[in-house]
């Protein structure tokens, strides 16, 4: 990782997704000894990984750090009561990144120091994998070279894009962040509908997951829109299209898709505020 800091780096949460990007920072090359973790009670995978590299896992804020970067992943119930703890760790060119869903940016900066440069990161579950997608805002504070900081150590978890208004986040969490979930949705349906077919359990599940994971990896690779690979997919009069007739009617699978990510991202502003 081309990630050149005089100062270290501070992730409070080692859970699944501090985990995976720590993991992931590790593995891409940087350095461990510009790492340090604040976490009370990492599990024995991390701590056991994080012992091994020297680097220690601290329960409470170590005052004599002056971080370049502090990552806060930890859930967001949580985050209330750590950013007091943090707070006497941003200092004068410190950047502090939440992965914590629903906090805001103003949310955020009412707990930390005046003038504090903050980010907004949200991450989804196959981030945890480096295969997912970060979409991440800054506030003015943040100065090119903490937004190119932070865009590789967020490239740990996969693609990162980056959104000019914070108000496009509830759209960004309907679509993105809970998506997965709409995917592994899909994927029981078509299992639960292979069975009514006839199909074994055991095998109309590997089918759907094989299904749904190999579609996926082939629009990834291609450079094609996925209207097209459906079309592609979609012979005229045949077993695909006499399929597609019912996802495709008026109040088939778009209208449905839509009525679920308006409801989602009405959730996430009220949580968020």
């Amino acid at each position: 990782m081309s990630l050149d800091l005089a100062r270290p780096v501070l992730l409070v949460g080692a859970g699944k997704m501090g985990g995976a990007m720590l993991s992931g920072w590790l593995d891409a090359g940087l350095s461990p000894s510009l790492l340090h973790v604040q976490d009370p009670k990492p599990s024995p995978e991390m701590a056991a990984r994080l012992e091994g590299l020297g680097i220690r896992a601290v329960a409470e804020a170590d005052r004599s750090l002056d971080p370049a970067i502090i990552v806060l992943a930890v859930k967001p119930q949580m985050l209330d009561g750590v950013l007091p703890d943090i707070a006497p760790l941003v200092g004068e060119g410190t950047v502090v990144v939440s992965i914590a869903a629903g906090k805001t940016l103003a949310g955020l900066e009412a707990k930390l120091p005046s003038e504090a440069a903050v980010i907004r990161a949200m991450p989804n579950t196959p981030a945890a994998i480096g295969q997912g997608v970060i979409v991440a805002c800054a506030n003015d504070n943040v100065t090119s070279e903490q937004r190119q900081h932070c865009d590789l150590l967020l490239q740990a978890g996969g693609t990162v894009l980056w959104l000019e208004e914070e108000s496009a986040m509830d759209a960004v969490t309907a679509l993105s962040g809970s998506g997965p979930a709409y995917v592994f949705l899909l994927t029981e349906c078509m299992a639960q509908a292979g069975i009514s077919l006839g199909l074994q359990p055991e095998l109309a599940a590997e089918l759907a997951r094989e299904t749904v994971a190999g579609a996926g990896a082939l629009m990834r690779e291609t450079a094609l829109p996925p209207g097209q690979l459906r079309e592609n997919v979609t012979s005229p009069q045949g077993v695909t299209a006499a399929a597609l007739e019912v996802l495709m009617d008026d109040e088939g699978l778009e209208a449905l898709m839509r009525r679920a990510m308006e409801k989602a991202a009405k959730r996430s502003a009220e949580l968020s505020s």
